[in-house]
């Protein structure tokens, strides 16, 4: 998977040689920039990164998930991939948005209930039919969902998503650390504290009990607080 850099120091001793995610780095192909890291793909089960979701620049909802098979390179502010731009096109968007009938104002449904329903899709013959009975006809309302279209069961992780202790809020996610054979991850890197103090620390992955709706951790605050600190670079300057 390419060069591997440390990720950091526990208790005076290097952790692992590892791979570090920065998430907003700059992702490159062979011939070229292809965007950033806006998001990391995690098997929960597993406990591995399957996927990173690369945002074209200055494309906002244009990204790909990209194997992590493709990752060849890591730095301290860049990705690269293996494959050109053009193969960076052909992969699976990140995300799919829908089109879809307003009924916000008339029956009470937002679109993604409505297009649940059983007989939506078989158009406007009959009284079951809401694909093409109810409110589709010109001029009617439109409304645009997005899907996130992630692989079944997998979690995908933003940089600044929360991270919880036992007793409260702790910090903000800054990346991920994997083993760059079997992408397992194995820590989580964290910002940790306000503006003035704070420190940034890599918690290991067997303290992080879930990662659905933010991180969550076995720590208290104090016992994230004595972890050492880890240099993380920030692509952003931030």
């Amino acid at each position: 998977m390419g060069p591997r850099r440390r990720a950091g120091h526990e208790g005076g001793m290097v952790v692992k040689e590892t791979m570090a995610l920065p998430i907003g780095a700059e992702v490159e192909c062979a011939d070229g920039v292809c965007g950033d890291l806006r998001a990391v793909v995690v098997d929960p089960v597993a406990c591995a990164v399957t996927h990173l979701v690369v945002e074209p620049k200055h494309r906002r909802g244009a990204g790909r998930l990209v194997p992590t098979e493709m990752v060849v390179d890591v730095s301290e502010d860049h990705i690269g991939l293996r494959g050109g731009t053009a193969d960076f096109a052909k992969l699976a968007p990140a995300e799919e948005t829908r089109f879809l009938p307003s009924y916000s104002g008339g029956l009470g449904y937002r679109p993604d209930q409505v297009v649940g329903w059983p007989y939506y899709r078989l158009g406007g013959m009959g009284s079951m039919g809401m694909g093409m009975g109810m409110g589709m006809g010109m001029g009617s309302p439109v409304e645009a969902v997005v899907y996130d279209r992630i692989p079944l069961g997998e979690v995908e992780i933003h940089r600044g998503e929360p991270v919880h202790a036992t007793d409260g809020d702790i910090g903000k996610v800054q990346g991920l650390v994997i083993d760059p054979v079997d992408h397992h991850v194995t820590h989580v890197l964290l910002q940790e504290g306000h503006l003035w103090g704070r420190k940034e620390v890599a918690i290991p992955i067997k303290a992080v009990t879930t990662v659905a709706d933010g991180i969550h951790l076995t720590l208290t605050k104090d016992q994230v607080a004595d972890l050492p600190p880890v240099e993380i670079d920030h692509p952003d300057g931030t």
